[in-house]
């Protein structure tokens, strides 16, 4: 999960994202793992990983986590349409379970779609299936399935890193369970003698969790029958309104008969025809709908289960209704291409970490850096993006990250030789430096470039100068008028850059100043060889990995950014020859228009005040700029005295200035709240109002009611209103959970609607970097590379024996490592051995303890 790789007809340089979430609870009901799981899933040949995190609560005594990734680029031989046009208008969606958490654009008139879009998202439940639906769009009807692909999440693992091609299933809806949530039946089964012919079977306790929501509601009844050869008993429970964990808390009696050869008093199950019979629950959404009501799944349990005991109490999941769906050929379906990535990690509290982390933490402080832990790390991952990533956000958490970065760059810059190449190759000093400037840079990012970017991807204006590629005269014009346009914007907004990244740029420039004196450029392209190479670049290539545009852009508007793109890293370079640096003749014809003074002082300017350890403030950004927006239902916020608090749909749109809503996209704002109103954003408790994903938006003087789409749309909203509204000086430090009805609260049921609240707020976001690190789920990611790398890490202890005792000519099998003191970092390297294999103790005894405590059945 390594490298983004990007498809054949882009032209970028290699980018990469990285994605976890923290479950909030242990020991839940899944017995094949110990916890919740987190998904990262795309439609795209590209591989990225997001850069979003959620605070974890200390109290937890262990939990797993799960990072998954998984991409399906194209599908092919879908089946054509019965027409005389025969293409289909496909578009692609992605699943967890039965819920839709993604779609894909159109791709109109194709039987072999590529959509070359990513998508990834934080999953905040548990899941049975990651599931992919091909739709063909029918503008008069109900859009038709064409078939889905369903990966359980125990068979994720099979799939890791492999691109693959899936056979697209059939869907069917009495098959479509096998998609749901994770559900269970509980059943209390008691066989008792009512009199010497027959007994009874006595079903209670029938419940329910995780039920799915089908048309945005669930009201769910339970039908039980008792099965056997000459009989099919049926009875129906009550109708449960509005709930997805019904109780329904209803007895049903079934005769059981027993041989009438039967002599012994006590009633025994074995000798009777019991164990011929099976009791069979099936639950159903009740429907208003002339469709019927819509099966949910179903339980079959043989009463042999019952055993001596007579009583069986267990937990099942719901199956798909037996031979309900409709044959189909599944090779006439079509396939899917996905490419699924996947790793866990068990976080232990804190104190478990510490002698690893410490090691870690003074890496800055060693003397050589190349002895210390974190580069260590670097030296024996396979890619040094598998080191930076965790590291970057360690000593992000810690408030270290500037003085680490720091000393692996002047170590780096020490054994560069020309200073051309400084910084060229994929170092564990570049691959820092990339990901502190994807995670302290996404807000920089979307203030400078995206308003630009929005206009270039609406205006569709063609900007083409391969005379190859042209059918009329060059479009040079449009093209220069949008380099223009995005170099102005870029090099004016130095003041906005973060501090974070001011204060690393400062120290390259510093380092390569002092490393090549004769050099006067330098100072200039330590920095422009990431600010615009690695910054600006790719988030013009590719704007929808960084959270610019919502999908990837049409073929026309792709070529344009690219043409755009290249230029813009060119004047940044500040090269000696600028037009040797385009391999077409076209793009250094092009390039003459900007080859004036006035474009390099602007450059360096901008290098100048960026790569100054100055304290800007992002606070000063005064530009409104629309950062998430789209349709949600909110409940009336109650400020008349009279007349109905009801549900609304409506357009919400979400600025750095505030967050409104309207009742259709385009219109006036019915309600606008300032961001600096928003004293906090939190979920809010099923309960109160028997809906899912709902969140509050909590003002001085009431709070805001909200639903979500999905489960992945709610944790979004959310994660983008707490970050906004992370410095606000008013901020609440507990809220409650539960909604304010019937004239009090429902979760501490005080009276006064203006009562404190009873829950801590979670944890909010460091204002400066947008990110919320979890330092010990980053130990324990570094903790696994170690023990995954264990070889390499002893390889390299027999280097520094080797170093240390023998002084003539390298081993070649040693060569690979670049060891600068022998006994500091055989030193380093014994400390990081012993805490990886006290770590490993503790796994084994965890996975060993929670194996034996686990029973099959149980919740």
């Amino acid at each position: 999960m390594n490298r983004l790789s990007f498809s054949r007809f882009q032209e970028v340089s290699h980018t990469d994202f990285f994605f976890i979430h923290r479950s909030d609870s242990l020991d839940t009901t899944d017995k094949n793992l110990f916890s919740h799981v987190t998904l990262l899933a795309a439609l795209s040949s590209l591989q990225p990983r997001p850069n979003v995190y959620v605070s974890r609560t200390k109290t937890l005594r262990v939990e797993l986590i799960i990072r998954a990734a998984g991409f399906g680029g194209e599908a092919k031989n879908i089946p054509p349409y019965p027409g005389p046009n025969r293409m289909r208008d496909c578009y692609c969606t992605v699943n967890l379970d039965q819920e839709e958490v993604f779609r894909t654009k159109i791709v109109e008139k194709s039987l072999c779609p590529f959509y070359g879009e990513d998508f990834y998202c934080e999953i905040p439940r548990s899941f049975r299936h990651l599931s992919f639906y091909i739709f063909d769009r029918d503008v008069f009807r109900r859009d038709s399935s064409i078939g889905k692909v369903a990966v359980k999440k125990e068979d994720l693992q099979k799939y890791h890193g492999k691109d693959t091609w899936f056979q697209l299933q059939p869907v069917s809806a009495d098959s479509e369970v096998q998609t749901s949530k994770y559900q269970e039946i509980k059943l209390k089964i008691l066989l008792s003698e009512a009199q010497l012919g027959c007994g009874s079977l006595l079903v209670s306790g029938n419940c329910c969790q995780g039920l799915p929501i089908v048309n945005g509601q669930c009201d769910p009844y339970a039908a039980v029958s008792l099965l056997g050869l000459s009989r099919s008993e049926a009875k129906k429970t009550k109708v449960k309104r509005k709930t997805n964990n019904p109780q329904f808390d209803e007895v049903f009696y079934f005769e059981v008969t027993r041989p009438p050869s039967y002599t012994k008093r006590q009633f025994d199950v074995e000798e009777e025809d019991v164990d011929k019979l099976a009791l069979r629950v099936d639950l159903w959404n009740a429907s208003n709908l002339k469709f019927g009501d819509e099966f949910l799944g179903g339980v079959r349990v043989p009463l042999r289960v019952l055993g001596q005991a007579g009583v069986h109490d267990a937990w099942y999941f719901l199956q798909p209704r037996e031979n309900g769906g409709k044959s189909v050929k599944v090779e006439d379906l079509g396939s899917l291409r996905l490419n699924i990535v996947y790793t866990e990690d068990h976080v232990f509290p804190s104190e478990h970490y510490t002698p690893l982390r410490d090691l870690l933490l003074d890496s800055a402080n060693v003397e050589p850096v190349s002895a210390s832990a974190a580069h260590t790390l670097g030296e024996v991952c396979r890619e040094k993006q598998e080191a930076a990533i965790p590291l970057v956000r360690l000593f992000l958490h810690y408030g270290k990250i500037v003085p680490f970065i720091s000393a692996i760059a002047h170590a780096e810059i020490n054994r560069t030789q020309d200073p051309n190449t400084i910084f060229r190759g994929n170092s564990l000093t570049s691959k820092c430096i990339d990901e502190t400037m994807k995670l302290a840079g996404m807000h920089y990012l979307q203030v400078t470039l995206k308003p630009i970017i929005d206009e270039i991807c609406t205006e569709h204006k063609s900007c083409e100068i391969d005379p190859v590629k042209l059918k009329e005269t060059s479009l040079s014009e449009n093209l220069r008028l949008y380099v223009d346009r995005i170099f102005n914007v870029i090099t004016t907004s130095g003041v906005r850059c973060p501090t974070v990244m001011c204060d690393i740029f400062f120290s390259l420039r510093e380092s390569a100043a002092t490393r090549f004196q004769v050099d006067q450029d330098v100072r200039y392209t330590a920095v422009s060889s990431f600010i615009f190479l690695r910054f600006f670049a790719p988030a013009i290539l590719s704007p929808n990995l960084f959270h610019l545009r919502p999908h990837h852009p049409d073929p026309a508007t792709s070529r344009t950014l690219t043409l755009i793109s290249k230029t813009i890293q060119t004047l940044g370079s500040l090269a000696k020859s600028k037009s040797a640096n385009f391999k077409e003749s076209y793009m250094a014809a092009f390039y003459d228009y900007f080859n004036e003074q006035k474009y390099a002082d602007a450059v360096k300017n901008f290098l100048d005040l960026i790569s100054t350890s100055g304290k800007w403030d992002q606070k000063s950004i005064e530009t409104p700029i629309m950062l998430k927006e789209g349709f949600m239902i909110k409940r009336a916020q109650g400020r008349n005295r009279f007349g109905m608090k009801n549900f609304k749909k409506r357009w919400f749109r979400l600025t750095n200035h505030e967050f409104t809503y309207h009742k259709t996209k385009g219109e006036g704002a019915l309600c606008s709240i300032p961001i600096e109103n928003i004293l906090a954003v939190e979920r809010l408790e099923e309960e109160s109002f028997k809906m899912k994903n709902m969140f509050q938006v909590i003002q001085p003087e009431r709070a805001l009611y909200i639903q979500a789409n999905n489960c992945v749309e709610a944790r979004d909203w959310i994660d983008i209103l707490t970050k906004v509204s992370q410095c606000n000086r008013k901020r609440l430090s507990t809220y409650h959970p539960s909604a304010y009805l019937n004239g009090h609260w429902l979760c501490c049921k005080l009276s006064a609607d203006s009562a404190p609240g009873c829950t801590p707020c979670t944890g909010g976001l460091p204002a400066n970097i947008q990110l919320d690190v979890d330092g010990d789920r980053e130990t324990e990611r570094i903790y696994s590379l170690f023990s995954t790398y264990m070889t390499k890490l002893i390889k390299m202890q027999e280097a520094c024996g080797s170093k240390s005792v023998y002084d003539g000519p390298e081993q070649e099998e040693y060569s690979s490592f670049v060891i600068d003191d022998p006994q500091e970092t055989y030193k380093t390297l014994k400390q990081i051995i012993s805490a990886v294999q006290t770590l490993e103790q503790q796994h084994t005894k965890y996975k060993r303890d929670k194996f034996k405590k686990t029973k099959i059945g149980s919740q």
